[in-house]
C-alpha cells in the first residue's frame, strides 16, 4: 500500500443525488497530470455533476511509479475501479502535443508533427488525436504507453475517449467566446504551467502552453503572448481560469501590468447543486470541460 505522502486528496464536492445505483447512467471524466490528477462525475440524463475530486501527487522519477501510486489510488477509491460506467473520457496533461489544420491533417504523420513540438518515442508513447468541434483543427498528442495501456486495463469493457488537456480549454473557451469582448486574451494558471489562448473572429487564434519555474515567469509569458499579437495592456481584455484567487499575488501582480482582469465563469452545460457553491466558479475549468470534448 502507498502512503499517504504519495497523493493527498485536496478537494471532494459530492452532491446529495449521487447514487452509487446509477453508475449505469453515469460518465466519469478524468484529467490525469504527472504531479495531480482531478475527475468528475456527470448523470448522462439529468446533465448534473454530481461529483469532483481533485488529487495532489507525489513528484515520481519514472511512469512505472507514476502508474503504481495511481493503482493504489483508484484501488482505494470506492468507485474509480467499477467497469460499468456509462462512458470513461481520460485528459491528458503534458506537454507533448500539436495543433495542424485539418486541411493539413494525416493520421499517419502524426509523429512527424509531434517531432516538430516536443520528444517523442514510437516505443514509449502511444500517438493519439482529437478533431476540434469548435475549430479547424486537430490536436496530435502522445500519452505514455505505459500509463495508456493501465488505463486500458480499468475499463476493458468501455471505449474509452482520450484527449489532450490544452482541447478541453481551447473548447471551453471557444464555447463561451459570446461572454466577453472581442479583444480578450484567456489564461488558464495551473499547478506549474501557463495556458494562453486567444481568438479572432470567432476562431481559436492562439494556444500555448508555459512551464513555470518561478513567479515572474508568468508575466514574462503573459507580456510576449501580447507582443507577438499586438494586444494591448491598456485596452485588451484577460479572462482568468484555474487555480487563483483574487487575493493571490498572481492577481496581484497581473493587474499591476495589465488594466482589464477578470474572472471567467464556471461553463454552463452542466446544472450544480449548492455544494459546488463552496468552489470558485473559475476552478477546475479544464476538468469540467472534457464534456464538451466528444
Amino acid at each position: 500500500m502507498k502512503t499517504a505522502k504519495e497523493y493527498k486528496l485536496l478537494k471532494k464536492i459530492k452532491d446529495k443525488d449521487f447514487d452509487v445505483e446509477n453508475i449505469h447512467q453515469y460518465n466519469l471524466h478524468i484529467l490525469s497530470g504527472n504531479r495531480d490528477l482531478q475527475f468528475t462525475v456527470s448523470d448522462s440524463s439529468s446533465g448534473r455533476c454530481l461529483l469532483l475530486e481533485d488529487y495532489a501527487i507525489s513528484k515520481v522519477k519514472s511512469y512505472k511509479e507514476l502508474v503504481s501510486i495511481l493503482d493504489s489510488l483508484f484501488d482505494e477509491h470506492e468507485l474509480l475501479k467499477a467497469g460499468f460506467w456509462k462512458s470513461v473520457k481520460v485528459g491528458v496533461k503534458n506537454n507533448k502535443f500539436a495543433l495542424v489544420p485539418s486541411k493539413l491533417f494525416d493520421s499517419s504523420s502524426i509523429f512527424d508533427y509531434l517531432k516538430l513540438n516536443c520528444k517523442v518515442n514510437n516505443d514509449t508513447d502511444q500517438l493519439l488525436y482529437y478533431k476540434h468541434l469548435k475549430s479547424d483543427a486537430v490536436n496530435c498528442f502522445a500519452i505514455n504507453k505505459q500509463l495508456y495501456q493501465w488505463f486500458q486495463s480499468l475499463y476493458p469493457n468501455i471505449e474509452i475517449g482520450y484527449v489532450h488537456q490544452s482541447s478541453t480549454l481551447i473548447e471551453g473557451v471557444l464555447g463561451q467566446l459570446s461572454n466577453y469582448p472581442e479583444d480578450s486574451i484567456f489564461l488558464f494558471v495551473d499547478r506549474f504551467k501557463l495556458h494562453v489562448i486567444s481568438s479572432r473572429n470567432n476562431k481559436l487564434e492562439y494556444y500555448n502552453q508555459f512551464t513555470i519555474k518561478k513567479f515572474e515567469d508568468y508575466i514574462k509569458y503573459i507580456m510576449l503572448v501580447f507582443n507577438g499579437l499586438k494586444r494591448s495592456q491598456q485596452t485588451t481584455n484577460v479572462v482568468l481560469w484555474g487555480y487563483i484567487g483574487k487575493q493571490s499575488a498572481h492577481y496581484h501582480e497581473f493587474i499591476k501590468y495589465i488594466k482589464h482582469v477578470s474572472f471567467g465563469e464556471r461553463p454552463k452545460f452542466y446544472s450544480y447543486g449548492f455544494v459546488f457553491d463552496e468552489l470558485q466558479d473559475h476552478y477546475f475549468f479544464d476538468t469540467y470541460n472534457l464534456h464538451l470534448c466528444e
